[in-house]
């Protein structure tokens, strides 16, 4: 399944007899809450999910933005409507980020119809409304371990003997600039790969052929296994993770991300333009 959708698409299959589900999952790291801009407009049917609150479990060792609870995220999905085999559609505003986000947590319990709108709200053409809908309850029971997941010893193995990608911005990456992490640098032997470099400039994602040429520029081989991701917290990691999934590439989260990684004052540090 392609695991994005078109604004006409989803027109589509929202006008057809078996419409997604959606969930308006719009978030902004360090910006302001996603729900006031969904009740001012959504689509029509679009449930808002809280990526902190409800996509993540409590900031901690595990990093800012650790998996949630796998029963709590049941819930949240029950209560959007989400039964076995219902199809689903995540949306944002704002790079794929938290679109991708559910659609990588989905995923990784073992839903596999889900789907991101490629260039998030801003494609859409439809109308918006501001009426909070309430479906009806959905019977979705999550089995974690579908996709694969890094902890941090997995991670610096995959970074020593693979490939594992670094999916925030490059000064980040360099250590030049750290403005959210207690240390500035990266996982010794990951490669630089910012997620700005997935989208085209109106904020979908360039075509799969791109990103495959992209991705094996950078190491990645299909005959290789999985290609770890990591980012600042596992939130921008998830859309590198579904700009490998379009281009044909087996991927492995590692969730806890440099927020974890970067707690343990005995995890090695890199710094600088190359894998060190």
């Amino acid at each position: 399944m392609n695991p994005i959708i078109s604004a006409a698409g989803l027109s589509d299959e929202l006008a057809g007899p078996t419409p997604p589900v959606l969930l308006d999952v719009r978030y902004r790291l360090g910006g302001p809450h996603g729900r006031p801009d969904y009740e001012a407009g959504h689509i029509p049917g679009a449930v808002f999910v809280d990526l902190d609150a409800e996509l993540a479990g409590p900031p901690g060792a595990a990093g800012r933005h650790p998996l949630p609870d796998v029963e709590a995220f049941g819930a949240v999905m029950r209560r959007a409507g989400i039964g076995p085999g219902t199809p689903v559609v995540a949306y944002d505003a704002d790079k794929g980020w938290g679109a991708a986000r559910a659609w990588w947590l989905l995923r990784w319990a073992g839903h596999d119809d889900v789907r991101v709108l490629d260039g998030g709200l801003a494609a859409w053409t439809g109308p918006l409304e501001t009426t909070v809908p309430v479906p009806q309850e959905g019977t979705f029971e999550p089995k974690p371990g579908a996709l694969p997941l890094l902890d941090a010893d997995d991670a610096a193995a995959t970074a020593r003997d693979g490939l594992l990608l670094d999916a925030r911005a490059g000064e980040r990456y360099r250590g030049e600039v750290e403005p959210i992490d207690p240390v500035a640098g990266h996982i010794p032997g990951a490669v630089s790969a910012p997620t700005t470099e997935n989208l085209d400039d109106q904020g979908r994602f360039r075509p799969a052929e791109w990103l495959a040429a992209r991705f094996a520029e950078l190491g990645a081989r299909a005959d290789a296994g999985p290609v770890g991701v990591y980012c600042g917290s596992g939130v921008s990691a998830a859309q590198q993770a579904l700009a490998l999934e379009i281009a044909g590439f087996d991927h492995a989260l590692y969730a806890g991300s440099w927020s974890e990684w970067s707690r343990d004052p005995e995890r090695p540090v890199a710094t600088g333009p190359r894998r060190g």
